[in-house]
Formats: structure tokens, C-alpha cells, sequence
């Protein structure tokens, strides 16, 4: 894997420090960062962006940063960091909006939205369209499997997940979010690919 890149690095910092800082330094302003689902009073447009910067925890914080680290380096090394930061967030905005018309529709629990799964799964599905023979694997399990395979594999189950509850993650998880920033993502990159973008 390519060296970690900038703006990979900035969001590395800016996640951990809105999260140490919402967590330890000012609890009572959590909940206003969260994304509450649309008609509710603790609704607020500026958290369309906010969420994506806030985690419900150390563990939810380190696989998503983790997941930053590994995926985004060889894709802004690729693109560059402005390009870089234009999908990763137009991957975060897209997640959003299918998370929230999904609750709409009542596929979605309607309750408060953090993390930057989204966004991530954005990465995720450009780094699986650009190296896809890379092999992937998951923590503590020593089985690999090509990132052509995996990803759409990972997607699949969030798939399912969000219809029918399903998590083996055993908690409560935005399985539509994943799955829009996996979408939008995809449609970027064919977007991309066809008008030859550059940023």
C-alpha cells in the first residue's frame, strides 16, 4: 500500500478529534451531531454533514479509520486529493440520502445516524473497480479473497441486512447507508470512466 496520503491524514485527524472531543470534552453536544431522520425535531441540515465525522464508539472509530487507512491512500495517489475528497464525500452524501428515504419507506428503524460507513463504502467499491484482483481478507481470520469479489460479497450482505435486520455484527446498523455510498461511489467512478473527469 502506497504511504499514507493527505487527505487521507486529515480525515484520519478530524474523525479521531470530533469524536474525543464530543466524547470526553462536551457529551451534551453529541446528540446534536448526530443525523436525525428528517421530520423530527432534533433535525438539523447541518448534520447531513456532522454525522459523518461522529462514531458511536472506540470500535466503530477504529474500523472505519482503519478501513480509510488500508483503501484511501491508492485511490488518492491515483486521483489526487482534490478528486479524492469530491468522491469521498459525494460517497458520504449519497449514503445519506438513501438511508433517509429508505427510513421513509419504513425499510430503515427512523433513529440517529453516525459514522463515516458510508463514505467508506464509497472507497471501498472505487478501490474494488481499480484493483480487483487485490486480495482482501478479514481481521483475525486467515481466509483472503479477491476484491472483486469481496466487495460486492460485503455489499450483498448489507443488502440483505437492511431488509430483513440480519447484522453479524449483532447491533444496529445503517445497512442502506452502506449500501448508497456504495452505490454512489460506483456510479462516480462509471461517471468518470465515461467523460474521462479531471478535477
Amino acid at each position: 500500500m502506497p504511504r499514507i496520503t493527505d487527505v487521507v491524514k486529515n480525515l484520519l485527524i478530524i474523525n479521531v478529534i470530533i469524536f474525543f472531543a464530543a466524547t470526553v470534552l462536551f457529551p451534551h453536544l453529541q446528540g446534536y451531531l448526530y443525523l436525525w431522520p428528517l421530520g423530527t425535531e432534533n433535525f438539523a441540515p447541518y448534520q447531513v454533514v456532522s454525522h459523518m465525522f461522529m462514531h458511536g464508539d472506540l470500535g466503530h472509530l477504529f474500523f472505519n479509520m482503519f478501513g480509510l487507512f488500508m483503501f484511501g491512500p491508492p485511490l488518492e495517489s491515483i486521483w489526487g486529493p482534490k478528486k479524492f475528497l469530491v468522491f469521498y464525500l459525494l460517497a458520504g452524501f449519497g449514503a445519506i440520502a438513501i438511508h433517509l428515504f429508505m427510513t421513509y419507506m419504513g425499510f430503515q428503524v427512523a433513529a440517529p445516524v453516525v459514522g463515516a460507513s458510508g463514505a467508506l463504502y464509497g472507497v471501498l467499491v472505487g478501490f474494488g473497480m481499480l484493483f480487483p484482483e487485490t486480495k482482501l481478507g478479514i481481521i483475525f481470520l486467515p481466509i483472503q479473497f479477491k476484491a472483486k469479489y469481496f466487495i460486492p460479497a460485503l455489499i450483498g450482505l448489507d443488502v440483505i441486512g437492511g431488509f430483513t435486520g440480519f447484522s453479524i455484527f449483532g447491533r444496529s446498523i445503517a445497512h442502506f447507508a452502506h449500501v448508497g455510498g456504495a452505490l454512489t461511489g460506483f456510479l462516480l467512478l462509471l461517471y468518470w470512466n465515461k467523460f474521462d473527469s479531471r478535477m
